[in-house]
């Protein structure tokens, strides 16, 4: 039996700029981190005395004899890739927060699973390469709608600037933090439940027919990242308030890239949120729904929660990539 452990994520500033249809010709900047919430998937070999050879449990279990006839896209087009077809076997995946919330479940399991089949083949993949098989999962081979900064963050974890320039070529750079400095963030972060979730990848199909439309809005998505990475990664320029501020700015510019990326009831809670007080913030994820990020006064962090009286998720930066935690022959 093999089980990986993969973090979810939070995109800060720049989510938009990591669609290929952009940065191939203009380049993308990203600021994401992983938090300590993660995919668990376990893949172990199936006896040969059932009469199925796959059995995949997630939301629902599907028990089939051909690839062919797996629904998961994920699952079916992984396996298709990398599993030997004369194994039988089984998948059970488990998470700490539910899919289509805006924190990169779908790239989490995507990598999580390219891990796991990794060492099933006796191969280890280094990060990079494992954020370039899920990208070219997603996007070239079931089709989905979604960037590349997902699988790169995911895969590496931590707390990290990613620059993408042409044919899917990317860097990751960490974020130089002081124990103070992150800290501070995890004490000033608060992670939100709207109360509804959505296909990432359908809120993201408008967003990419209009990227040239949106070339003023994208550009100056950068500018803010980099402006939010030179503040970042100096340890005597830090400051929780003006992080709050860059995202706010983030967010203004960013739900102008789509009539679907926000809402009245979004519109509605970001205003509460900045009524009670909090810094600045966003939507997480492509929009129209999931989680809600904001940043805060550390010390007024629980009455603003109180207040809020939605579900409130407790978080903090994590350094790890995907993972395997557990390996048995």
């Amino acid at each position: 039996m093999i089980i990986s452990r993969t973090p979810f994520r939070i995109s800060f500033f720049g989510g938009g700029t990591d669609y290929p249809e952009w940065y191939n010709k203009n380049g993308g900047t990203v600021i994401s981190t992983t938090i300590n919430r993660y995919c668990y998937i376990s893949l172990r070999n199936l006896p040969p005395y059932f009469d199925y050879k796959y059995s995949i449990r997630y939301s629902k279990r599907e028990i089939v004899k051909k690839i062919e006839n797996i629904e998961h896209p994920s699952v079916k087009a992984c396996f298709k890739k990398f599993l030997n077809p004369n194994q039988s076997v089984e998948l059970v995946h488990h998470a700490d927060i539910p899919d289509k919330s805006g924190i990169g479940s779908s790239s989490s399991f995507t990598v999580g699973l390219i891990n796991c089949l990794s060492y099933f083949d006796n191969q280890i993949l280094s990060k990079k390469e494992l954020a370039f098989k899920a990208i070219d999962i997603e996007q070239n081979v079931i089709k989905e709608a979604v960037g590349s900064q997902d699988q790169a963050i995911v895969s590496f974890g931590g707390f990290n600037k990613i620059t993408f320039s042409k044919d899917k070529v990317f860097e990751v750079t960490p974020i130089p933090l002081n124990h103070k400095n992150q800290d501070t963030i995890n004490q000033s972060i608060v992670l939100l439940f709207t109360g509804f979730t959505r296909y990432s990848s359908e809120v993201s199909k408008e967003q990419k027919k209009r990227i040239s439309d949106n070339t003023d809005y994208l550009k100056k998505l950068t500018e803010i990242t980099e402006e939010a990475y030179k503040m970042l990664s100096d340890q005597k320029k830090f400051s929780i308030k003006e992080f709050g501020k860059f995202l706010d700015q983030n967010w203004q510019v960013k739900k102008k890239l789509s009539s679907n990326i926000s809402n009245k009831h979004i519109d509605k809670l970001y205003e509460k949120g900045m009524k009670l007080g909090a810094y600045g913030g966003k939507l997480l994820g492509a929009g129209s729904g999931g989680f809600m990020c904001f940043i805060v006064d550390k010390n007024k962090k629980n009455d603003f929660v109180k207040k809020f009286k939605l579900l409130h998720i407790p978080i903090k930066l994590d350094i790890t990539g995907s993972q395997i935690v557990y390996y048995s022959q």
